[in-house]
């Protein structure tokens, strides 16, 4: 059974997917790939403990602190290879960023005999289906550009300046701590 619940956040509405134990999805509304596969419209909205404990984690995360999640079961839907790169995406501690290069470099280096590229890895970062939790939005280009986000570059910049970066940098289209 699935449970569905909206969350306003400072950047606009969230929809929360979980199942009985663990976090499913995460999207801003009219974000690239909204629902992933799921018929979000034939969930029923409601509340279960894994919701109330992501709505939790999402109050601390934008007021500033930084919340561990040990305590969040993440079991995205995906590809085994999307698997592999949203699990290195995890370790990108808050305030830091990782290069598309850099996590591909990351996979070849902990599975050689399964060679991939930057541009593999963009894929599987832009089809997050948990944004924030697992934290796509501080993957950027090899020159520190600030390439897409499925939520949209604005609200990537925002998630950013909300971890430390400078924004009026941000706004420029590059990172800059």
């Amino acid at each position: 059974m699935f449970y569905k619940k909206n969350y306003q956040s400072p950047l606009g509405k969230l929809e929360i997917l979980c199942d009985g134990t663990s976090v499913k999805g995460i999207w801003f509304e009219n974000q690239k790939y909204y629902g992933s596969h799921f018929e979000l419209n034939s969930i029923q909205t409601s509340e279960n403990e894994v919701i109330k404990q992501v709505e939790k984690w999402l109050d601390a995360y934008f007021n500033g602190e930084q919340p561990s999640l040990e305590q969040l079961n993440l079991q995205p839907d995906v590809t085994d290879y999307r698997k592999k790169v949203l699990k290195i995406l995890v370790e990108i501690p808050y305030g830091k960023t990782m290069t598309y290069k850099e996590i591909a470099e990351k996979l070849n280096n902990k599975y050689p005999s399964n060679k991939t590229s930057a541009r593999a890895v963009g894929g599987a970062v832009g089809h997050n289906p948990i944004s924030i939790l697992i934290p796509c939005h501080r993957v950027v280009g090899t020159n520190a550009s600030l390439t897409g986000f499925a939520g949209g570059l604005n609200r990537k910049v925002e998630l950013l300046a909300l971890e430390g970066f400078d924004k009026k940098t941000l706004e420029t289209g590059f990172i800059k701590k």
